[in-house]
């Protein structure tokens, strides 16, 4: 839902506006989601969320999903996941 209100609302967004927003409306709205799982499924479903929202910007909507995370600077989830994880051990 609050890709679509991001999506409906700026047709034309910048990178940094575009990070911005999917950090707080989209990422915090399933932060306990992606940090916790109940399944690995769940991380999956999610990812798929972030691999749409990345095409939402058009100067990236033709690059591989791995090329806009790096140039978003956006880790994929299961890897932000891990990291975090290893951070507070």
């Amino acid at each position: 839902m609050m890709l679509g209100k991001i999506k409906r609302n700026f047709a034309h967004i910048s990178r940094n506006c575009f990070v911005t927003l999917y950090k707080s409306l989209v990422g915090s709205h399933y932060a306990n989601s992606v940090w916790y799982p109940k399944r690995e499924t769940d991380v999956d479903k999610l990812e798929r969320v972030q691999k749409t929202a990345t095409k939402l910007i058009s100067e990236l909507s033709n690059k591989p999903y791995r090329k806009r995370l790096k140039i978003l600077n956006l880790p994929t989830l299961k890897f932000g996941r891990y990291h975090r994880t290893v951070q507070d051990s």
